[in-house]
């Protein structure tokens, strides 16, 4: 019985006294008392000889007497203070809501009614047992009031509430019972921010974490003539700075890898004309748009593209983060459209098979033919989040799952999706990193898929990446993934060099300093050019690799470092000083069943410059544009001085060709760049 029912009983008028009803009670009491008299000398009490009370009293009694409340202060001191700590954390962690309407949502309006009706059966009861002979009148009205009150509604204000919050309820909690009514409680009591009225959502810790190092320097060729680098196919960067850009916001600086960001694009590169020299180099030396003292010199690597229908079986597991984390629109079921686009371009012949781990490590589909695409698909969609992340664990059972399929003369390989949120398991990058150069000497290579933001690992992946003889890429939106995984597939998928170094000597005579631009986190000692067991990156069917020097010419005003005063001047009497050679390129590389390495050479000389920027080719400017921007926004010092307007007139000028929009969307972010920096447009 509610409050207002209280208040509509206290409004109801008793019934009038009554004389002979009053003398027939009188007559009653007087015979129980003469009853009570006649019984005075009956045994009472308890064969005991103790007075009746409950085990509680009993136990609780001898403590009193025995004067021992010291204790019992002493024990009450020591258990409100927890039970009030207790009780805080409970409400704090939302396992008990301040708020119960969710469980007035979760009771039905008509069982309410239901209530109602039983508590005024009950009061009418007692008011028939103490009214016995009530006036006629009288009864009539407590009968009519008991009535009203039975099939009287709530009030309107109250109804209205209670439907809004039933309606709000879903219909699995609906019909869960009161154990899916808790849940719902604690997933509605959530902790949020008050300001100005308005409830805000508690900020998300930002856990990411990237790998990048600080931009190189300039380096002067007397000391440092060669320079060597690892080759770098990966695009994470760009796609991670344009999701922060269309987000609002300029990126992290060690967020941008510009060699990502330049590699991005597709490039008119020439190609090699046969398999057996896997890739082709196209060197242009430029003036620098932002240093009219210092020169690019500008390298441009095209892989041999293989044929789709002569391309060997593919056996792939896909092994999937589902864990808590991954419970975001922009991972787990942007993940899952992604497998699908990459499902449907996968040949009869190739194999898919499904790991997930979260907590634990599971297979979700055993070794299956690609033309089981229902099947396949069927997998992936029942995919659901929950737990934390068994990274380690999952890429052991993907790798015991790529072996159990191996292809020996197809490309067998581990395709893990994530956010790079490996907290269960091995957690350290070198931990990872030992389990997959173990497994890469089997022949099972592994690429990265990276998802979402907040606790976005991208030094996890770049680290099982490039030790796993694959690629890194950042997935931020389906067609992301359409690119990556279905217009780039064979790059992707299919290596045709493995191991690939790049290694430049300078002339000293032409060349007084030089500058890599980007690269930083694959940067290699000299000596490891020539030495087969040091890893490097790899290069898939059609692949394009560019990589910038900004050279600064012997004598230019531009020349950061002294001379030496004991410097070796015997370089430039020698022939090679006095012709026309600005540096010498190398390459090496080794087939992917191969582990021996292969090299080709060639000299960079004056027949590959171009006196102006407009000069050179379309794909070389746009590429310039590009790595500018990328060092513009890793907030490198040569560039402070050049806008983003003049990055977005170079780009805007070297356009070109333009078939997927790739290059009309780089020119937005350039201007929203601009924007967001607050430089004044010109």
């Amino acid at each position: 019985m509610t409050d207002l029912d209280l208040d509509k009983l206290a409004r109801r008028r008793p019934p009038a006294p009554d004389a002979e009803a009053r003398a027939r009670a009188f007559a009653s009491a007087m015979r129980a008392f003469d009853d009570a008299e006649k019984n005075a000398t009956a045994p009472q009490g308890s064969a005991g000889g103790g007075r009746r009370s409950s085990m509680f009293n009993r136990i609780w009694s001898p403590i009193m007497n025995r004067r021992l409340l010291a204790g019992s202060a002493l024990a009450t001191l020591l258990v409100v203070p927890v039970a009030g700590l207790v009780t805080y954390e409970m409400v704090r962690n939302g396992t008990v809501p301040l708020t119960t309407k969710t469980e007035i949502a979760a009771k039905p309006v008509d069982q309410d009614v239901r209530l109602r009706k039983q508590e005024a059966k009950k009061v009418q009861g007692e008011l028939e047992a103490t009214a016995e002979n009530g006036a006629a009148a009288t009864a009539a009205d407590t009968a009519q009031a008991i009535s009203t009150l039975a099939t009287e509604q709530a009030p309107v204000a109250e109804l209205r509430e209670e439907k809004e919050a039933a309606a709000a309820v879903p219909e699995s909690f609906a019909l869960g019972g009161a154990a899916n009514v808790d849940v719902l409680s604690r997933s509605i009591a959530q902790p949020s921010i008050v300001a100005d009225g308005i409830a805000m959502p508690m900020p998300a810790e930002d856990r990411e974490r990237f790998a990048s190092a600080d931009p190189n320097p300039v380096k002067s060729v007397a000391t440092d003539p060669v320079s060597t680098f690892s080759a770098d196919v990966d695009t994470a960067s760009y796609s991670y700075v344009r999701s922060a850009l269309l987000g609002g916001s300029l990126p992290d600086e060690e967020s941008v890898r510009v060699e990502e960001m330049v590699n991005y694009f597709p490039y008119d590169w020439k190609g090699p004309e046969t398999a057996d020299k896997p890739f082709n180099a196209t060197v242009t030396v430029m003036p620098t748009p932002w240093n009219k003292d210092t020169q690019l010199l500008h390298v441009g690597i095209k892989g041999f593209e293989t044929v789709a229908t002569v391309q060997p079986s593919a056996n792939l597991v896909f092994l999937i983060d589902v864990s808590g984390s991954m419970d975001e629109a922009d991972k787990l079921p942007l993940l899952k459209s992604a497998f699908r686009l990459l499902v449907g371009k996968l040949k009869d012949t190739d194999t898919v098979s499904i790991v997930t781990y979260a907590g634990n490590a599971g297979v979700v589909l055993e070794p299956t033919e690609a033309k089981e695409r229902d099947k396949i698909l069927s997998a992936i969609d029942n995919l659901q989040p929950g737990g934390s992340t068994a990274g380690a664990e999952g890429i052991e059972a993907a790798y015991r799952l790529a072996q159990k399929a191996f292809k020996k003369d197809g490309v067998n390989r581990v395709m893990l999706a994530t956010d790079g949120d490996f907290n269960v398991g091995p957690a350290s990058d070198e931990d990872l990193k030992r389990i997959i150069e173990e497994r890469r000497k089997s022949g099972i290579f592994l690429s990265v898929l990276g998802f979402g933001h907040g606790n976005y690992n991208d030094g996890m992946m770049q680290t099982l990446a490039q030790n796993g003889n694959g690629t890194a890429a950042y997935i931020d939106t389906l067609a992301e993934a359409q690119k990556t995984l279905v217009e780039e597939a064979g790059s992707s998928l299919f290596p045709i060099a493995k191991d690939v170094k790049f290694q430049i000597e300078f002339n000293p005579a032409r060349i007084a300093e030089y500058r890599l631009v980007g690269y930083e986190t694959r940067v290699l000692n000299r000596e490891d050019f020539n030495n087969d067991k040091v890893d490097a990156g790899d290069i898939g069917s059609g692949h394009r690799v560019t990589a910038i020097y900004e050279v600064t010419p012997k004598g230019s005003p531009a020349v950061l470092n002294d001379a030496l005063r004991y410097g070796n001047e015997q370089a430039a009497a020698t022939p090679v000083a006095g012709s026309s050679e600005l540096a010498f390129l190398k390459m090496r590389w080794k087939k992917p069943d191969s582990d021996t390495s292969e090299l080709v050479t060639m000299p960079v000389t004056d027949a590959n410059a171009v006196a102006d920027v407009n000069a050179a080719a379309t794909d070389v400017r746009f590429s310039v544009a590009v790595a500018a921007f990328g060092q513009k926004l890793k907030g490198v010092s040569a560039l402070q001085d050049y806008a983003y307007g003049s990055i977005l007139g170079l780009a805007q000028a070297a356009k070109g060709e333009d078939p997927f929009g790739y290059r009309a969307e780089f020119l937005k972010l350039v201007q929203l760049a601009g924007g967001l920096s607050g430089e004044k447009a010109q």
